[in-house]
C-alpha cells in the first residue's frame, strides 16, 4: 500500500515538519520502500513455525539474569517533595489533564 505525496504532506504536517519538495520526495521513497519490505515479510508462510519463547532460544540456553532486590538509597520523600506545589497525604497533586 504505497503512500502518495499528499499523504506524506499530511504526515509531515501532523509531525510539525517543514519538508522541502526534495525532502518530501525522498521521504516518500523511503517510506514506500519500507512498506515493500513489510509486504515481503507478510508474504512468508509461518503457519507451521511455532513461536520462540525467547529470540535467542535456538542459539543458546536462556536463563533469567535477575539480581536480588536490594535497597540502594534511603527514603527521601520529604526532601523530594519540598519543591512540589501541592501535596496531599504524602502524594503529589497534579492538575487534571484528561476531561471525562
Amino acid at each position: 500500500m504505497p503512500l502518495t505525496s499528499q499523504e506524506i504532506q499530511k504526515i509531515a504536517s501532523l509531525a510539525k515538519l517543514d519538508l522541502s519538495s526534495g525532502q518530501e520526495e525522498k521521504m516518500l521513497q523511503q517510506i514506500n520502500a519500507f512498506f515493500e519490505i513489510v509486504e515481503q515479510i507478510k508474504s512468508v508462510d509461518t503457519s507451521s513455525i511455532s513461536p520462540l519463547s525467547h529470540p535467542l532460544a535456538t542459539v543458546q540456553e536462556v536463563s533469567l539474569r535477575l539480581r536480588d532486590d536490594q535497597v540502594s538509597e534511603t527514603n527521601q520523600r520529604e526532601l523530594n517533595q519540598k519543591s512540589a506545589p501541592k501535596l496531599e497525604k504524602g502524594l503529589f497533586l497534579v492538575p487534571k489533564v484528561i476531561e471525562s
